[in-house]
């Protein structure tokens, strides 16, 4: 079969791609796209997790897209609802038209002599062909084959199921059960309290503790600011509002580690009461934004925990047993299901194999430019979130970036835009400075980050709005290069 071709393929259809989707219609509305998804059907994370409680960590406010507001009452929202958001948004706009679903992207092949990728395609049982001047990729950061589960002792000899909250059953009853949640993160403690809700009994069971927080499900500012002005004037000022507070608190927490520490664990005390144990079960030995921290709507796990209808417990896993769990304190914890909220496995450029002229491209050798490109990879963007705020906040201001590169390489008649690094003073750095075992994990196999700008990953959406939407696209480490020949040129005018 014939390659087809268009001047971008996005990889993915989940909420970074429904995003690329719109601005390149809005921004670089001459370039033609498609949105090859693997899956078949769109939403990504939103589609993918169907476990008990699934919701976004992150208020809707700032993990919303920038272009269309959200206009329901609840800032802290459920998976179906997020989901249910993307999908109105890719149909409202027409995106859900680009889409090609059961469309696996396996390889991706860069020619400079025609500057474009060839991108290589499982579909239907056969691999399709697809030219592009432009690679963008935008789906994700981990695999979706499946989630990360240690390999523990006495597996095979537990007699219960044993469930991994990305490949959660549809017909899983739990109901009057014991149950166990290993983890002590953002899955882990939205598991707790809504298996609790039917469960026997649910325990969490943490190696040592995560940073929680508890914050309202709705938004009291936001909900009045939506009944007193237009829909997009209330959802900008409260994105704003929100974003702003996340940043202060943020470089509070960096800057005074050790009040920030004691501010959050009152906060937990607050919740809890004085006789609840709180140096044992929430009291984490790294400092506040190490690692991201848990958001509980409405204290529903501290409520949960109070009613006594969960609890917590800290030690390690010794063994599985026939019935549950041996600790190595000694201490066995019986248990009918036993859920693995143990991680993701994270994936580098998707899965893909990159190729640049016959060459293999080894991500960790690369480093990241402007957290969204990759060095001597021309023509290929990745959207990559924040993690210490909403995901959409980075794709959105990436995709921004992309558009406005995509414009300067049209005006300019130039094919080619690759990032160089010609500045020796410039020091590779890891990609992600956080301590969770998810990153450490496959940390090594990443690209690097350098020790200045513009390879350096500020984490900082205000210093990204201003480099990506307004900064000019030629500082001197991005080239452009390959012009386009002359007959095309005369075709094209």
């Amino acid at each position: 079969m014939a390659s087809e071709h268009f001047d971008v393929v996005i990889v993915g259809a989940g909420i970074s791609g429904v995003g690329a989707g719109y601005h390149l219609q809005d921004k670089s509305p001459d370039r033609t796209y498609v949105i090859l998804e693997g899956r078949e059907s769109m939403g990504g994370t939103w589609d993918l997790f169907r476990y008990p409680g699934i919701r976004s960590d992150s208020d809707m406010y700032t993990l919303g897209y920038s272009f269309r507001p959200w206009t329901e009452a609840k800032a802290i929202a459920d998976g179906p609802a997020i989901l249910k958001y993307v999908k109105d948004t890719a149909a409202h706009y027409g995106i859900d038209k680009h889409i090609r679903y059961g469309s696996m992207v396996r390889r991706a092949s860069w020619s400079t002599a025609d500057a474009a990728w060839t991108v290589e395609v499982e579909a239907g049982g056969e691999t399709l062909t697809y030219t592009c001047n432009f690679l963008f990729l935008c789906g994700g950061y981990y695999s979706y084959v499946e989630g990360y589960t240690p390999d523990w002792a006495g597996m095979d000899a537990y007699k219960g199921a044993i469930v991994h909250p990305q490949k959660w059953p549809e017909n899983l009853d739990y109901t009057g059960k014991k149950v166990v949640v290993i983890g002590s993160g953002a899955t882990a403690v939205t598991l707790v309290p809504e298996m609790a809700r039917t469960a026997g009994h649910v325990t969490m069971l943490q190696r040592s503790p995560t940073y929680v927080v508890s914050r309202p499900a709705e938004d009291s500012i936001a909900n009045w600011l939506r009944s007193k002005l237009p829909p997009m004037v209330a959802y900008g000022i409260t994105r704003w509002k929100n974003v702003l507070l996340n940043m202060v608190f943020y470089r509070l927490a960096r800057k005074n580690p050790e009040k920030t520490k004691e501010r959050l664990l009152a906060m937990v005390r607050e919740q809890l009461g004085p006789d609840y144990d709180v140096a044992t079960h929430f009291t984490p030995t790294y400092n506040p934004w190490d690692q991201r921290l848990c958001l509980v709507p409405d204290a529903d796990l501290f409520e949960s925990l109070k009613a006594g209808t969960s609890s917590v417990v800290t030690d390690h896993i010794e063994r599985f047993t026939a019935k549950g769990l041996k600790l190595k304190s000694g201490v066995t914890l019986e248990a009918d299901v036993i859920v693995t909220a143990t991680g993701l496995n994270l994936e580098v450029f998707n899965g893909l194999e990159l190729v640049v002229d016959g060459k293999v491209v080894q991500p960790s050798q690369t480093m990241s430019y402007k957290g969204m490109m990759y060095s001597d990879v021309p023509n290929m963007a990745s959207s990559f979130g924040y993690t210490n705020a909403s995901w959409t906040l980075k794709c959105d201001l990436t995709c921004e970036y992309v558009t406005r590169l995509l414009n300067h390489m049209s005006r300019t008649g130039l094919r080619q835009a690759t990032p160089r690094r010609t500045d020796p003073s410039v020091q590779e750095e890891p990609w992600l400075d956080f301590s969770s075992g998810y990153v450490q994990r496959t940390i090594g196999r990443f690209p690097r980050q350098g020790s200045k700008t513009p390879w350096k990953l500020h984490q900082n959406y205000a210093r990204d709005l201003m480099a990506l939407k307004f900064g000019s696209v030629t500082d001197g480490a991005m080239e452009f290069s390959n012009p386009a020949p002359k007959t095309a040129l005369k075709a094209a005018a």
